[in-house]
């Protein structure tokens, strides 16, 4: 076995464990905070869009501090695209994608599919699909409807279950998860 080879499967080892501890020791919403303890003192998060075309990739947390510019680009990348509407949007949804594509070891880019929506949008969809909650998290600016091309709708949502931090929705006939910061609980199939 080659140097490297060997460095690759002890990091695999040492990173399968800490999932597993980190999965284990917290059971309530701090555990997203413990796993994006574990992955140092930055958090960054990578995002496209498809309804824009937009791209984003920032570090939103140093050493313990939220960058203000940084929160606020997030909020405005995950507005509603449909009437440009921003709302800030939780930093504790914004913790749970992050610590949820931390334990899938990918560097792909989220694609977002839905982050706010305006009233207005959330009465539209509803209208179209009896899946819409009609008082979404999404109409708070705390939830966020996510892919990965690299990862299934089933990676996805387990990682962010392990998170134990927040609604974790399951899509599979529409390829996407959905995360929030609200009530620990999990839907679909």
């Amino acid at each position: 076995m080659t140097q490297s080879k060997s460095a690759s499967l002890s990091r695999r080892a040492l990173l399968g464990a800490f999932a597993a501890t980190a999965v284990v020791a917290a059971p309530s919403y701090a555990n997203a905070f413990g796993l994006l303890r574990g992955a140092g003192d930055i958090r960054r998060l990578r995002m496209i869009s498809p309804r824009t075309g937009e791209k984003m990739d920032t570090i939103y947390w140093i050493e313990g501090e939220y960058i203000a510019e940084a929160v606020q680009e997030i909020s405005t990348f995950m507005r509603d695209w449909r009437s440009n509407d921003i709302k800030s949007i939780d930093t504790r949804t914004v913790d749970i994608m992050t610590a949820a594509h931390n334990l899938m070891g990918t560097t792909e880019p989220y694609t977002l599919l839905s982050g706010y929506r305006s009233p207005k949008t959330n009465a539209m969809l509803r209208s179209r699909s009896s899946g819409v909650a009609k008082h979404s998290l999404h109409l708070n600016g705390q939830a966020a409807d996510l892919r990965l091309g690299s990862r299934s709708v089933g990676q996805m949502s387990k990682a962010a279950i392990a998170c134990r931090a927040g609604g974790v929705g399951r899509y599979s006939r529409s390829n996407f998860v959905h995360m929030d910061c609200g009530a620990v609980r999990s839907w679909g199939g």
